[in-house]
């Protein structure tokens, strides 16, 4: 029997509770489909973080290394540990360290779920640089606490980072309709994002099939509201892709419903799956997280995996829960019923 390794790190707030809902739906279609699934929880976390000064121990990357994939649930609690810490000391770093430079976020609207928009026939895949740009982290502070302090951030566009991840986009643009967009601000930032725009349309020779279109960031934000049917792949930069994805969730239902997927494309090193609604301190502990997002990017791991029915088979069961109103109103249904109801459809 065929046999994955996967770190689990719930990490914080409802991070725990999404993460073994997921885990019990994952193994069970696991059981179904006649593989296993083999798990290992890592305590790393704000808490963890408070604990030990540090958000994961010195080897952290290294004992994460000969894991098949990562499922992560949530990190951050801002009241204790700054997001700069949390972030800076967990995500991104695994995020760089194992070349998950393609961060994928679905966003369609679930069977029975009431998104805020009149249209709900879309079917977005946003692909985010997630390794570079203006989240490289490059930069500093000088005179610190007097009148002529100084902040510098350098965003870091590389022609290697930047066309991997459009030819990465190029890709699934050609497996779905064949339609690419591609995200810039490159009437204001004249060299990194002009530099995207001409790397866009060199590869854009190479693939005669796709039909590429060139939207800057702000009309990318007012087509996701007033025309999201007309998009399929959506390419941005690290910092555009992260707030478009936002927009993506919301018209999409809300964050309950966002799943992502980190992925390292050349399966170096293992790829992290994740909800992107956060650690939700506010209803922590309350047992009414939304665990779809959670047992979506699941499903988003199993296909990773190579285990694509087994995928397709946990989504199925998700929409015929969405499509008898389970889950599909915040709050309405608490955490383990929305699992349990997840579970009995998978048979």
């Amino acid at each position: 029997m065929k046999t994955y390794s996967v770190a689990l790190i719930p990490g914080d707030g409802i991070g725990r509770d999404v993460t073994l809902a997921a885990w019990a739906v994952l193994e069970a279609a696991a059981k179904n489909y006649g593989f296993a699934l083999r798990a290992t929880e890592f305590p790393w976390s704000c808490a963890y973080y408070k604990e030990t000064g540090a958000m994961m121990p010195v080897d952290g990357i290294e004992t994460l290394r000969g894991y098949d994939a990562i499922l992560l649930g949530a990190v951050g609690w801002p009241v204790e540990v700054p997001d700069a810490v949390s972030l800076h000391g967990l995500l991104l770093p695994i995020r760089k360290a194992f070349v998950q430079y393609a961060n994928v976020r679905p966003h369609r609207l679930l069977p029975g779920v009431q998104g805020p928009l009149k249209f709900g026939n879309f079917d977005i895949l946003c692909i985010r640089e997630n390794t570079e740009g203006e989240y490289s982290g490059a930069g500093g502070r000088v005179h610190q606490g007097t009148s002529d302090e100084v902040a510098v951030e350098t965003s870091i566009f590389t022609r290697r980072g930047v066309e991997r991840i459009l030819r990465f986009g190029f890709d699934q643009a050609r497996q779905r309709s064949g339609k690419l967009a591609s995200v810039t601000k490159s009437n204001a930032q004249k060299y990194s994002m002009v530099f995207w725009d001409q790397i866009t349309n060199m590869l854009a020779l190479e693939y005669p099939d796709v039909e590429v279109s060139s939207y800057h960031i702000d009309a990318m934000a007012a087509r996701m509201v007033m025309a999201p049917e007309s998009l399929d792949v959506v390419v941005a930069s690290n910092l555009f892709g992260d707030i478009l994805t936002d927009l993506g969730a919301a018209i999409q239902g809300g964050l309950g419903f966002a799943a992502s997927a980190n992925i390292n494309p050349g399966r170096t090193a293992p790829s992290m799956f994740e909800p992107v609604h956060g650690s939700a301190p506010d209803i922590a502990h309350l047992g009414i997280a939304n665990p779809i997002a959670a047992i979506w990017s699941g499903a988003m791991m199993l296909e990773h995996l190579g285990e694509p029915d087994a995928a397709r088979r946990v989504m199925t069961a998700v929409e015929m829960v969405t499509s008898d109103g389970i889950g599909t109103v915040p709050g309405e249904h608490k955490t383990d019923a929305i699992t349990v109801a997840v579970l009995s459809r998978l048979g």
